[in-house]
Order: structure tokens, then sequence, then C-alpha cells
């Protein structure tokens, strides 16, 4: 396999400074850290290698504009992911200066647009979903993408308000998933469950409290939504009052609860084994 062209070096000079892409949205000037709206006017961050090349591999993701280190650029050109954008060749500092002290980027950080968001309507019937309840961690979010993407979730609902941007820390903590689990933003979070149940969604609140353990839970043969509230606080008095059932999960140790992207993971897959039960059954 021919080597890929060798990029050219970083030059020495002045810190790199911002310019917006031509025909493209600004993203702050030279400003060191610039601060994305809610609504993405500005584009969204990614950093790190999964991000990056889960984003460059993706043809739905439109890219503005990319920094990559030497060895970060080689990397991807070898990967076969190098055809889609030109990068800026910089060294790794002027990279630090845009990003926070504990920022991993690994020689690469990606401006880009975000992904056209689906709606409630669009969700296969038989769907599998996460609805989150202001979850509002982006480390925890972000880990729960990567299992969605992981467990092929059909989508994450969110709200727009009270919960991280898909952008930066939590992309660079969902490793690649925000490609691949798509996430619905509502205004409501009671709305989009009644939504969800009016187009026949089982919708399950997870509650360490509940009166069944979710392995003992029935879940049919339709759509799922697994109902997930922030840590500390748990499910919404309303979240809970519109979801179908809840259901807890079972914890024979001393410690009753899990973070929520663990909790997240274990619930996943006891729906996923539950849902092949009965399609297995069905077929029998």
């Amino acid at each position: 396999m021919p080597r890929p062209p060798r990029p050219p070096r970083p030059t020495d000079g002045q810190p790199w400074k911002k310019r917006a892409p031509k025909g493209g949205p600004r993203s702050g000037g030279d400003r060191q850290r610039p601060a994305f709206p809610r609504d993405h006017d500005g584009p969204v961050v990614l950093y790190g290698h999964h991000s990056v090349a889960e984003a460059l591999a993706n043809p739905r993701r439109k890219l503005i504009r990319l920094m990559a280190t030497e060895n970060a650029w080689a990397r991807l050109s070898e990967a076969g992911l190098g055809d889609r954008i030109e990068p800026e060749m910089v060294r790794p500092g002027q990279i630090d200066r845009l990003l926070t002290p504990d920022a991993v980027h690994q020689g690469l950080y990606l401006e880009a647009e975000a992904l056209e968001s689906p709606t409630i309507d669009t969700i296969p019937e038989d769907g599998l979903v996460l609805v989150l309840d202001q979850i509002t961690d982006p480390h925890n979010v972000g880990a729960i993408v990567r299992t969605a993407a992981a467990f092929k979730v059909d989508a994450i609902v969110t709200t727009a308000r009270h919960s991280p941007e898909a952008t930066g820390v939590l992309a660079k903590a969902a490793s690649g998933g925000l490609e691949h689990a798509p996430i619905v933003l509502v205004q409501n979070l009671a709305r989009a469950l009644e939504a969800l149940g009016e187009r026949g969604f089982l919708r399950v609140g997870l509650d360490s409290d509940g009166p069944s353990p979710l392995d003992e839970t029935e879940l049919g043969r339709g759509g799922v939504a697994l109902v997930l509230g922030a840590e500390g606080k748990g499910l919404r008095q309303l979240t809970r009052d519109t979801c179908d059932r809840l259901a807890r999960l079972e914890m024979p140790g001393e410690i009753r609860s899990l973070n929520v992207s663990n909790a997240a993971a274990i619930s996943l897959y006891v729906a996923m084994r539950a849902r092949a039960g009965v399609s297995a059954a069905g077929t029998g």
C-alpha cells in the first residue's frame, strides 16, 4: 500500500489565529476558548482521534476546519480518512490554547456543522430509545452516547435546555458515538414522552425504588423508551408520572445506585436481551 503524501510541516512564528473559513460561519475570531451557542450558530468542536476520525468517516457531517499535528494527520491518512478536508498543520501547543488544560486532543481539532437532528416522528415504531431527564454532566452524557452507539440505539431524546451541547467535552467522552447515535432535541420532555406513548412506545422509568427489577419487566414487541434521571435527583415527578412503568436495576450489594452512564449500559443490555428473547419466542 503506497504511503500517503507527507504533509507540510508546521511553521514557527506567531501563534495561530482562527480565521473564518471562506463561505462558512465565523467561529469566534482569535479568542482562545470560543463558546459556541446552544443553537449551533457556531461550529461543533470535536477533538481527539476517535471523535475526529468518526466525523471524517461520516458523509453526513459537514466539515469546516481541521487542525492537525504531523503525526496525527499521518495516522488519519494511513486509515484512508485524509481526503475530505485539507488540514492546517500545527504544533500541539496551538491546539492546547483553544481547549481547557485537561483536554486530551491527540493532535486533532475539528470544527464541523452540527448533525441534522431527527424528530420523535422519525424514530422507528419498534425502536429502542433512551430518554435523558436533565442529565447535565457532559462526561456522563458523552459516555451514554458512546454506549447508545454500541447498542445501536435508535435515538437519544433530551431537552434543548438543561442538557450539555453535543460538542467539546461531551463529544470527546462519546469517542465518536455522536456520528452513530441520533440525538432528538425537544422543548418539553413530558410532551415528548406523551408523543412516544401515542406512537405505541412502552415508557419505562429507571428508579432505584422501582416496584420490580428491569429484567423481570415485560417489554413487549413494540418500541421501548428507557427513561433515565440525573444522578442525585433522579426522575422528576412529572417525568415519573408520564412513564408507563417504573423499574429498578437489582443491586445486591451495599451500594444501591450507579453512575448514570453505567446504569444506561446495564439497562440497554437487559432491554436488548429481553427484546431478543421476545423475538426468538415469536419465531419459534
